[in-house]
């Protein structure tokens, strides 16, 4: 127990010291923890790349899906009002309203650097075990930093740990996005060199070298799309794909026990952020479900049953949008799996009126008869491997059909032959792709990547249709906050 303490107040004098907080220079030390008294032995290592994982679950809870989905088409304002929440699907943030900081994601990013600086120096029994530690670690920085220059475009490059309390140390001016991903494609090499195999962990709640590899392809994918990397990066995340395709991976007959409480870390799964119930915060799907205020006896039983025991906590803050719902046909196994429309009906079970919707992917654990959403993140699974594979592959001129009907196979099963995929245009190709993404990956914190990297946030989020050509609003605000702490940050332009 001492050990752990030690550990756990490293990371908390560790977190004052990360760039965003420089509060800290208004502190006194905490403890007696150094770098010197700290990294010396393998169980050091271990807490410190555990700890960096807890540092990314806490942004996972809620703000992944903020930055990845929050802005697109496919949210509405829910029977509990919006909680603030409308800022994002009504485009609407700024300064003052700009969503969550960066500066949780720069402690993830402060641990990797503290880990690739000092894990070296330690001594291990297995050179492997080492070489494993700092693969991980090279593709959480790879991971974290790709998802703040998506979110923000340039963002500070910082390479090493913040050690001191000096303005040079703490202070940083943003780096051009194209030297963020270079420096993101570098880690991830350096990623995939120190894997020694293809094994992924048990709870696939790890990095591992397949997981990295769908990291690969995700951001060769983006900048092929987004940077001018062109046929080039697109081979490349092709080859990346392929091979995640070696790695002991399938999709599940059943949709929905994908994302099962009861069935985390499934085959289908590359890789995820690990929630249990006495470990971790709930995520942001309680405020997606139903409270019991909200309940109503006026709905049928039918759907009451499929509701099932309500949420202990939050409120019906958010809900999937009409515009989206209506998109889903009968036939897909996975409406049902993905959210639950209620209705009301009038005394005699007639005359049904929409009510609401919940949303149904992550569906959390029932704990002392009330439902806690201890759901996992997923980062990257098998379906989204195969419709990454089949975007590749229709902007390189071959025909996607394979990856889009092994997707269309599972989510129609008896019904799949009315749904066969058959190759078009590449335009027409395109449009049948993202729209698939959106019917597999709803709520999973991809949407709004997926419009930005198809080109199509201003056609399809409403809240931009009348503001085609003002391309700032594909990146997010940087917050008064920030710019009042970072006095090196400029704020995105357009803001």
């Amino acid at each position: 127990m001492k050990q752990l303490a030690n550990i756990l107040a490293f990371f908390t004098v560790m977190m004052f010291l990360a760039p965003s907080c420089t509060k800290s220079l208004e502190l006194d030390p905490v403890s007696q923890i150094s770098s010197a008294t700290f990294w010396k032995t393998e169980d050091d290592a271990v807490g410190g790349l555990n700890g960096m994982y807890v540092r990314l679950r806490a942004q996972a809870a809620g703000n992944f899906f903020l930055w990845g989905e929050a802005r697109s088409e496919i949210m509405t304002r829910s029977l509990g009002g919006t909680a603030g929440y409308d800022a994002y699907y009504e485009n609407a943030l700024n300064t003052a309203v700009a969503g969550p900081s960066w500066g949780g994601l720069y402690t993830v990013i402060h641990d990797a650097n503290l880990l690739l600086k000092y894990v070296p120096l330690i001594t291990f029994r297995d050179e492997a075990k080492k070489n494993n530690i700092l693969a991980q670690t090279y593709a959480m920085r790879a991971f974290v930093y790709f998802l703040m220059v998506k979110t923000w475009g340039d963002i500070p490059l910082i390479s090493t740990p913040t050690e001191s309390f000096s303005a040079e140390a703490i202070q940083k001016e943003r780096s051009a996005k194209s030297e963020v991903f270079a420096f993101i494609k570098q880690d991830i090499e350096e990623a995939i060199r120190l894997f020694s195999n293809y094994t992924i962990p048990a709870g696939r709640n790890l990095w591992s070298k397949p997981s990295v590899n769908a990291l690969k392809a995700d951001v060769y994918l983006w900048t092929g799309k987004r940077l001018n990397g062109g046929d080039a990066d697109l081979t490349t995340a092709l080859n990346a794909l392929e091979e995640v395709e070696k790695a002991d991976v399938e999709l599940l007959q059943n949709f929905a026990d994908v994302f099962a409480y009861n069935n985390k870390g499934n085959k289908e799964i590359l890789m995820a952020i690990r929630f249990q119930e006495l470990e971790s915060p709930e995520t942001l799907t309680t405020s997606m479900y139903l409270t019991s205020q909200f309940r109503t006896t006026a709905t049928d039983a039918v759907t009451l049953a499929a509701i099932g025991e309500l949420a202990g906590t939050g409120g019906p803050y958010w809900a999937p949008s009409e515009m989206v719902r209506t998109q889903f046909n009968d036939d897909d196994i996975r409406k049902k799996a993905s959210f639950i429309e209620i209705y009301n009906y009038d005394p005699q079970g007639a005359n049904p009126v929409y009510y609401g919707s919940v949303v149904s992917k992550f569906r959390g654990v029932i704990s002392g008869g009330v439902r806690r959403f201890y759901d996992d993140v997923v980062l990257y699974r098998y379906a989204d491997v195969l419709l990454m594979k089949a975007e590749v592959k229709n902007a390189l001129g071959q025909d996607p059909s394979d990856e889009i009907n092994l997707v269309r196979q599972r989510a129609y099963q008896s019904n799949y032959n009315s749904h066969v995929f058959v190759s078009g245009t590449r335009e027409q190709n395109d449009e049948a792709i993202l729209q698939e993404r959106l019917f597999e990956l709803i709520f999973e914190g991809k949407r709004w990547w997926d419009l930005i990297r198809f080109n199509k946030a201003f056609e399809k989020v409403p809240s931009l249709q009348n503001r085609a050509g003002q391309e700032y609003l594909l990146l997010f605000p940087i917050s008064s906050s920030v710019l009042s702490l970072e006095i090196k940050v400029k704020q995105n332009e357009g803001y």
